[in-house]
């Protein structure tokens, strides 16, 4: 038993034990020991074996310590520093990185489409062309020989300077691909009396490889048929492949000498077959070029046939009025395939959610608009706004009823007749329904889905037998909210120089103090790149009083106060006499004395400027393209906002310290180029009426006779004080009923006037 136990053991331990002791044996044999002495004294003794360098042979003992020498003892050691030598890099290569991520990872636009047109035809099928597929289509360039001197507005020209057919077919393709080659996959070139369905030339490019060489259009034989191969015929146009054009890029040249033609799509046909082997195909990958040829004098709304729906182009046309029909005719075809997608979706849907686990309950109506918002708190419960036809019970400015007037009627109107639509296609041709009256209507916006109608509308029900009666049906309807578009604007940076244009009367001295305060602190001790005119407006009589009794002196001494205390600040003036002060001959006296490219800020001197603001009107002036006229914060009248209260020392942005003053136009941000350019539209109307420039203020003008966008958002960080406007009557009737308006809504809330109105009759009655 007991050598049974020691065999198990030795099994387990045998092993390990055999590893160990192979593993030192074989240590001890890859390595030569040198005996070394041990001496109390620490001297060694003199059998020690040196080699021929001076060194120990052998490996030394783990416990003992290598020396450079062993003649040198350790007390004869000495460090020896060794110098840094710092590595010499070679300069790095600059890491060139492009402006956009598609370029550096090299995607392209699928499409570039080239418009050929003329000098004669140019300003009527060229624009007609460019009305129809313009906003379709993300590039449309129009190639010309000569060009008219004055081009139409929105259109891209690129003129050749010369008539010749054939050279501009070479130039055309010369500039494709000196400009675009490496930035589009398809090319398609049609002439200006041909109608593209732009959709239908989109969705064929998304379904053909780029990387074929493609030739694509409606074919035609060789004039005289002693060349082999076919073109692509100029009326109906083509579509050219990228892999196609680079290959041919080094024979245009060639082309342009050895080819002799009358016709330039047949130059472009043979230069193609010649040096890339290429013919026009009408049909590639399973998808077909679809033409149409369209008859003299015919009428497209009248052509039913199965080859005019399908086609991507109709040729020849012959005058814009037959490009707008046809435009509308292919429209409606799109629009009405649309609609059955639509509908188709919504009947799969609905199969769907049949077997869905919440059963049809998944299924929201309209089927295929998202659910409706579901509020987490009662603060969140979106709030329904009650509504007549004349009528609606939720007011801009907190009034229990006001009338339905301007966009709210429309859509209302608009909301009945959709309603009665959609009515009349369910019960058709059974019953015929008529809107007798609406008697309650609701309607909240979702942010989710859009906005929700709710109507309960009077009917009268005729059968067809002809009897009718008198019913109430509730309805329900929702505008959905459209696809996103995000639209693209010019690029502003926030380093433009401002000229902030501070008009001073006689009234406004009262406000200059606390404005250049104010001022100073956030523009010059800040280095805001900005500066500050004052416009001193004087009347006839202050005018010639002004050696002896300066209205303003007062106003200049404190100017020449701050230049003293910030010396790199200037703070210039320019002084008006005028008996009608108007915002536009004073706009006219500042444009003068500026550079076209000048930024203004028009402003009143009880307005609270700051940087925070005056970055928002750089990047919301668009020089050439859009104005801007922000709605301030203004004050309420603090007698009446703090009545029996002590006023604040700051005003916090609550609707019982103030409003957005939707009526004030007073305050504008736009450039002097903007400005010179709307007068100038302005001359004939001021020719025959010179009254106008002091009925007009700069808003009114920008929106009549400028063209741009005039955008006007509200500004927190513009925030004026209250004070009284003096209304001057010599303006239009609007703008000095908008003024006048503008006056008794900055009193105060409609809360806080009522119980003032409530405290004096109460008085009144003690």
């Amino acid at each position: 038993m007991r050598f049974s136990a020691f065999i198990s053991v030795l099994r387990s331990v045998g092993p390990v034990v055999i590893g160990i002791s192979l593993g030192f044996t074989l240590s001890l044999l890859s390595v030569s020991w040198t005996e070394e002495a041990c001496y109390l004294d620490g001297k060694e003794g003199e059998d020690v074996t040196v080699g021929q360098d001076g060194q120990l042979k052998g490996a030394r003992k783990p416990n003992s310590i290598s020396t450079i020498n062993d003649v040198e003892s350790e007390e004869d050691f000495e460090p020896r520093i060794v110098p840094y030598k710092q590595v010499q890099q070679s300069a790095q290569k600059k890491v060139f990185r492009a402006k956009y991520i598609s370029t550096e990872l090299g995607m392209r636009e699928r499409l570039l489409v080239g418009v050929l047109t003329s000098k004669n035809t140019i300003n009527t099928l060229g624009v007609a062309v460019n009305r129809t597929i313009g906003h379709h289509l993300d590039t449309v360039i129009f190639f010309t020989g000569m060009r008219n001197r004055k081009v139409p507005h929105g259109m891209f020209v690129i003129s050749h300077g010369d008539e010749r057919q054939i050279w501009n077919m070479f130039q055309n393709i010369k500039y494709i691909l000196d400009h675009y080659i490496n930035e589009y996959d398809w090319f398609y070139l049609v002439q200006d009396d041909a109608y593209t369905e732009a959709d239908r030339i989109k969705a064929l490019v998304d379904h053909l490889s780029i990387d074929r060489e493609l030739y694509m259009g409606s074919p035609e034989e060789f004039i005289g048929g002693e060349m082999e191969g076919k073109y692509c015929y100029g009326g109906f146009g083509y579509l050219l492949s990228r892999t196609l054009l680079l290959r041919l890029q080094p024979f245009l040249e060639n082309c342009r000498n050895d080819i002799l033609s009358s016709r330039p799509d047949e130059w472009l046909g043979r230069c193609i077959i010649d040096y890339t082997n290429t013919n026009c195909v009408s049909e590639s990958q399973g998808l077909q070029y679809h033409h149409y040829e369209l008859g003299k004098n015919s009428d497209p709304t009248k052509e039913q046939s199965e080859p005019f729906k399908k086609a991507l182009t109709v040729h020849p046309v012959s005058d814009p009025e037959q490009m707008y029909k046809l435009h509308r005719y292919f429209t409606e075809i799109e629009l009405q395939k649309t609609y059955d997608e639509i509908a188709k979706l919504q009947a799969e849907i609905k199969n769907v959610s049949v077997v869905a686990f919440d059963g049809n309950r998944s299924s929201q109506w309209p089927v295929g608009i998202n659910p409706p918002f579901e509020p987490k708190s009662r603060f969140e419960v979106l709030k329904w706004e009650y509504f007549t036809e004349e009528e609606i019970y939720s007011c801009i400015d907190g009034a229990p009823k006001c009338e339905l007037q301007g966009i709210d009627r429309l859509d209302v109107a608009d909301v009945i007749d959709v309603a009665m639509i959609e009515l009349n296609k369910k019960y058709k041709p059974v019953l015929h329904l008529k809107k007798q009256q609406l008697i309650n209507g609701y309607r909240r916006f979702d942010p989710v889905r859009g906005m929700e109608y709710t109507l309960d509308l009077q009917l009268e029900v005729v059968n067809q037998k002809g009897h009718s009666h008198s019913v109430t049906k509730r309805v329900h309807l929702v505008r959905p909210l459209s696809r996103i578009e995000i639209i693209p604007m010019p690029y502003v940076t926030e380093a433009t120089r401002i000229h902030i244009i501070i008009p001073l009367t006689l009234q406004d001295r009262s406000y200059v103090d606390h404005f250049l305060e104010v001022f100073a602190s956030n523009a010059f001790e800040t280095s805001e790149n900005a500066i500050l005119t004052f416009l001193f407006i004087y009347d006839p009589v202050e005018a010639q009083q002004v050696n002896q009794n300066d209205i303003f002196a007062s106003v200049k001494t404190q100017i020449n106060t701050y230049e003293r205390k910030y010396p790199a600040v200037k703070i210039p003036w320019i002084s008006v006499k005028t008996e009608t002060p108007s915002q536009i001959k004073f706009m006219d006296i500042i444009s003068k004395k500026h550079p076209v490219d000048s930024l203004f800020f028009l402003a009143n001197v009880n307005t609270n400027v700051n940087s925070e603001f005056l970055n928002r009107c750089r990047m919301n002036s668009i020089n050439n393209w859009q104005v801007f006229f922000p709605i301030h914060f203004q004050d309420f009248n603090p007698d009446v906002a703090y009545h029996n209260q002590e006023h604040p020392a700051t005003v916090d942005l609550i609707k019982d310290a103030g409003h957005f003053d939707r009526l004030s136009f007073d305050e504008a941000c736009f450039y002097n180029s903007d400005y010179m350019a709307t007068r100038t539209r302005m001359v004939a109307d001021v020719q025959e009426n010179e009254e106008i420039l002091e009925t007009l203020d700069i808003f009114d003008t920008f929106l009549k006779y400028s063209g741009l966008h005039v955008f006007r958002a509200v500004e927190p960080s513009l925030h004026q004080q209250y004070s009284f406007q003096a209304c001057n009557p010599q303006l239009s009737e609007d703008i000095y009923h908008r003024c006048v308006q503008s006056n008794l809504e900055g009193l105060g809330s409609r809360s806080q006037l009522a119980m003032l109105l409530f405290e004096q009759e109460q008085g009144n009655s003690t």
